[in-house]
């Protein structure tokens, strides 16, 4: 059975169960409120017949006398111990009552009765007769005026429950669909990606914010996820392919050239092992960027805490130095402390100085400002700058802006990108054709910064 006719099974099953029960306890007790209401009334009459008869007491009592107290719709009785009936008298068409059944009772009881179908009101109250002995006086009274407004009563609620049922029918019938129409889209829209390859987004216009929107929302913000890992994928694959093309040519050319004649010739030999290490080396520094750059940036594995600026600067610029031998000038006035990981925001520094040294033979300069509850590193290089064109693209995967003096393969600026969102930083680059370039790196204060 699909959903949706489970839901509008179940739901109209159990509405009709409710709507049996609610019916059946308004009408069983309403009928019994009346029954028991007419019983009383009866009762009462009785009880007025028998006083009466009481006053009555030292006259000689006849059934003509007694016929006085006969009710229009009922019978009066007495019956004697023995279970006889001393008089028996009816009113109306009620003369089929004498054929009822009359046990003496020796106390006093009501009840309803039922005979031929037709519904009676009861009442036994034991009276002292004329000649001193105990009989049963029994009043009856047909109720068959109430049974006839029950059974009204009953058609009415029977009634009621057919027309409650076609709304309600028509109401689990749009509500089955307001369920199954969203689930019905996504697995047509899976069913589509599934046949296409293509990604596609489920189109659900609804504006509320129920589980069903929050399923749709899920599935979309999933299915550009999705598009995205498979766009960096083939992206991945073809810069890999594109940048590896390279340097694979160049092995492949100098081990054939080893192979015929590097035995021969000592100079070929080391040349070739000097650009197949050279190249080897190329393919492995750029294999390991583009596996980075490959990376989702919550799989960074980031770790935050204080750390102390002044002193990360320092071990950074010094360990720069000492590998390029450049001088670095650094001026950090303040004590300062970030929240941030060390070894990203390391990384992150070496990627703007080694920038500035690419493209500067002068001094690289490193400073930090404060403001508010943020630090700005800036690296600064006197270098050639870049063209406001340049700088629209400089973010940009495998853009060089001067291949003639890069040593890099365009992958750095957009790996400090990619740094940057990770450590939840802004960075920003101003450069000027022929007058330097400087990057900042704006990152968030710990609470216990403070100046010196």
């Amino acid at each position: 059975m699909k959903l949706g006719n489970r839901i509008q099974f179940y739901t109209t099953g159990l509405f009709i169960i409710l709507l049996v029960l609610i019916s059946a306890a308004v009408y069983f007790s309403f009928s019994k409120i009346v029954y028991d209401s007419d019983v009383d009334q009866t009762r009462l009459e009785a009880e007025r017949i028998v006083t009466g008869i009481n006053e009555r007491s030292g006259d000689s009592l006849s059934a003509d006398i007694l016929r006085a107290y006969v009710p229009a719709n009922g019978m009066i009785r007495l019956v004697l111990p023995d279970g006889t009936s001393e008089v028996s008298l009816t009113g109306g068409i009620q003369e089929n009552l004498i054929e009822q059944a009359y046990p003496y009772d020796a106390g006093e009881k009501t009840e309803v009765r039922t005979y031929e179908g037709v519904p009676y009101a009861f009442v036994s109250i034991p009276i002292v007769w004329t000649n001193g002995e105990i009989v049963s006086f029994q009043l009856t009274r047909s109720l068959e005026a109430t049974a006839q407004n029950l059974n009204i009563l009953r058609i009415v609620l029977i009634t009621v429950a057919l027309l409650a049922m076609i709304p309600f029918f028509l109401s689990s019938r749009l509500l089955s669909r307001l369920i199954v129409n969203p689930i019905r889209s996504l697995i047509q829209t899976m069913q589509q990606i599934r046949g296409s390859g293509q990604f596609k987004k489920i189109s659900y216009e609804g504006k509320s914010k129920d589980e069903l929107a929050q399923m749709a929302d899920t599935f979309n913000k999933m299915i550009v996820q999705l598009e995205e890992n498979y766009q960096k994928e083939e992206q991945f694959v073809s810069n890999a392919s594109h940048e590896l093309k390279t340097p694979l040519t160049v092995i492949e050319s100098y081990a054939s050239l080893l192979k015929r004649r590097g035995k021969q010739e000592e100079e070929l030999f080391q040349e070739s092992v000097e650009a197949i290490h050279s190249e080897a080396k190329r393919m492995r520094e750029l294999t390991e960027q583009l596996l980075l750059l490959a990376r989702k940036e919550e799989h960074w594995d980031v770790s935050f805490e204080s750390v102390n600026l002044s002193q990360l600067l320092q071990t950074t610029v010094a360990s720069f130095e000492k590998a390029y031998q450049r001088k670095v000038e650094l001026s950090c006035p303040q004590e300062l402390h970030l929240i941030t990981d060390e070894q990203k925001l390391k990384q992150l520094l070496y990627i703007f100085m080694d920038n500035a040294r690419k493209y500067s033979e002068e001094q690289i300069k490193v400073n930090v400002e404060k403001a508010g509850n943020h630090a700005a590193i800036h690296v600064v290089d006197r270098g050639i700058g870049m063209s406001q064109n340049d700088l629209e693209k400089v973010f940009d995967r495998f853009y060089q802006v001067d291949e003639s003096r890069t040593e890099g393969y365009g992958l750095g600026l957009s790996l400090a990108e990619e740094l940057a969102h990770a450590l939840k930083a802004d960075i920003h680059l101003f450069s000027e054709k022929g007058a330097g370039t400087t990057a900042m790196i704006r990152l968030l204060l710990s609470e216990d910064s403070h100046f010196q």
